[in-house]
């Protein structure tokens, strides 16, 4: 494997190879690769979403996060049809997340749950087939850092300039990489697989509905930052309820000692470098291969954010109540989902018994 191949591997991949190494010159080799990567990694992204935000000013800086997801995601992941097909999809993609988000903030809390409905019915059913490719968490979490940053007059019109050049930017990096390959499948596969018995059908309908309703009762109680409930409830919502049980104990255990730690540099750490712990928090994420790791760090980014504007003490608890009503409403909306839809298969079977 050649250094720049190496530099192409993800966390998993880095630490297995160092847990392969026989020598200390081989692990200490591959473990200044990965500290290479880790560098050049927040070195670039840091750098890019900056030049967003020079482009298309501070408060357009989140266009510039959610290009680069999108980026780094479609250069190498698909959306499982013909090339040609996809590509378009992703422009497609970029026009809901650009005016959705907008719109739907205009509207009341119920109103702006239906809009949200049927905007990440078409990012899911289209846009995440594969549920184990986690495009869930590029495209959703697009849309709701969105939503989260919504911005109005010039501001939004810069923004509409901004994720036009990310739309162009991401579908020429996906034709690109993706031009030679061969799909079976096209479109209307994706809509005649549509299967409501399917785990992946209910998986999508789960994420789908759950997160808009999350985000709209957290705005009904009128609690800010209502995209971080929504982000925790899309993170967790998996086809499997073994996975999902997992994902909501290292979510909630994640954050909660996520917030431990921040709040512990926060009162070591000089104020002049309070902006740099998230920072620190995306260095973490890139050392980070376990889910419940990436939930500690990713406490970091969120909070150094949050306290700007409410303080460390309503950031924290913030954080805290988003995150668990979050998971705990997306654990128990699937849970009852997936209880409905199989009394609802056994009815069914019976009467054809009968």
């Amino acid at each position: 494997m050649t250094f720049y191949q190496e530099l192409q591997l993800n966390q998993a991949g880095s630490k297995n190879l160092l847990k392969k190494s026989e020598t200390l010159k081989e692990k200490l080799y591959h473990m200044w690769v990965y500290l290479v990567k880790i560098a050049v990694t927040m070195a670039f992204c840091f750098f890019f979403v900056s030049i967003f935000s020079i482009l298309f000013g501070n408060e357009n800086s989140i266009v510039g996060v959610v290009v680069l997801l999108c980026l780094m995601v479609f250069r190498n992941a698909d959306l499982g049809i013909h090339t040609g097909q996809s590509t378009m999809l992703l422009a497609l993609f970029f026009v809901i997340m650009t005016v959705c988000p907008h719109l739907a903030n205009q509207f009341s809390p119920v109103l702006g749950m239906l809009l949200n409905i049927a905007a990440l019915a078409v990012l899911i059913l289209f846009g995440c087939h594969n549920p184990f490719m986690f495009n869930q968490s590029t495209l959703v979490l697009g849309y709701l850092l969105l939503y989260g940053y919504d911005v109005t007059g010039k501001s939004y019109q810069m923004r509409l300039v901004g994720m036009a050049l990310g739309a162009a930017l991401t579908c020429f990096v996906f034709y690109r990489n993706h031009k030679n390959r061969t799909y079976k499948r096209n479109l209307k596969d994706l809509i005649h697989e549509f299967d409501i018995t399917s785990s992946r059908t209910k998986w999508q309908i789960c994420q789908i509905l759950c997160v808009p309703i999350v985000l709209c009762i957290a705005e009904l109680c009128n609690m800010p930052r209502a995209m971080w409930a929504g982000i925790a409830a899309m993170s967790v919502i998996l086809p499997f309820m073994e996975d999902m049980h997992y994902r909501v104990r290292k979510r909630i255990v994640g954050n909660i000692v996520g917030v431990i730690c921040f709040t512990v540099l926060y009162f070591l750490l000089p104020s002049s470098i309070y902006a740099y712990i998230g920072i620190l928090g995306g260095i973490g994420v890139g050392f980070s291969a376990q889910y419940g790791w990436q939930a500690v760090f990713n406490t970091f980014g969120a909070l150094a954010i949050a306290t700007e504007t409410y303080g460390l003490q309503g950031a924290v608890s913030l954080r805290v109540i988003q995150n668990v009503f979050g998971v705990v409403f997306a654990l128990a909306f699937c849970v009852i989902f997936y209880w409905f839809m199989s009394k609802k298969k056994e009815s069914e079977v019976t009467v054809h018994a009968e």
